[in-house]
């Protein structure tokens, strides 16, 4: 008998315990209705357009700046000897915007040092622009996710609180919550995107520079060679 009561016990107890509900993020984007839908499809679209941006210029600026150890002095070896040939070839051998900038040097040997420095200067540009190519989007994605997803959390809130005028302020508080939560998860991953965005677009900033100071001390060691005297 003392066995029985207890079984019973046991199972009452069990009935009354509340369900432990569970978080999926994928039950979560599916409940958010189409409008939380949307802006998470919205989201993880700039979430994968941030990560080719970044990976893309990433690569090419880790290729920008590979460049000979020995290239400059090579150069200052062939112009030092009058074989201004051999320097073009040698630049044209290295595919680098530091080459770049030297072989606009080169090709402007025996006009005005002033002109020479404004070539440089202008194929510098050239160069700093095709670095920094797209890479202005990742900015825009850094602003934009946070925004978005508070957009999204703003029309889930509406429709939350919609719901409740609506049923003369009888909604289950339990279903009141379960919107208002869903429509968080949209800010939530507004700022994953955002948050990763900024931290890629803020590492290219900071590859770029390297890239740009190398191209800058190039430019001076090559105006400092035509400054030698003969």
């Amino acid at each position: 008998m003392l066995a029985t009561f207890l079984q019973q016990a046991a199972e009452e107890t069990a009935e009354q315990m509340p369900e432990e509900k569970t978080l999926s993020f994928i039950e979560l984007i599916l409940d958010g209705g189409i409008a939380g839908t949307v802006v998470i499809a919205i989201l993880f679209i700039l979430l994968v357009v941030a990560l080719y941006i970044y990976f893309e210029r990433l690569f090419a600026i880790k290729a920008a700046s590979k460049t000979d150890n020995n290239f400059m002095a090579q150069i200052k070896d062939h112009v030092a000897n009058g074989n201004i040939e051999a320097a073009k070839i040698r630049c044209a051998q290295e595919n680098s915007p530091v080459a770049h900038l030297t072989a606009k040097g080169v090709s402007r040997i025996g006009s005005p040092l002033e002109d020479i420095n404004t070539a440089i200067e202008n194929a510098g540009r050239l160069e700093v622009y095709n670095l920094e190519k797209n890479v202005s989007i990742l900015a825009t994605i850094a602003g934009a996710g946070p925004m978005i997803g508070f957009l999204g959390t703003v029309i889930g809130m509406v429709l939350a609180f919609h719901e409740l005028a609506s049923s003369s302020g009888q909604a289950e508080m339990g279903t009141l919550a379960e919107g208002i939560y869903v429509a968080m998860t949209t800010t939530v991953a507004g700022l994953i995107v955002g948050i990763i965005a900024y931290i890629g677009y803020n590492h290219l900033v900071v590859k770029t520079d390297k890239v740009v100071h190398q191209m800058e001390a190039t430019a001076v060691d090559f105006l400092d060679l035509l400054n030698e005297p003969a």
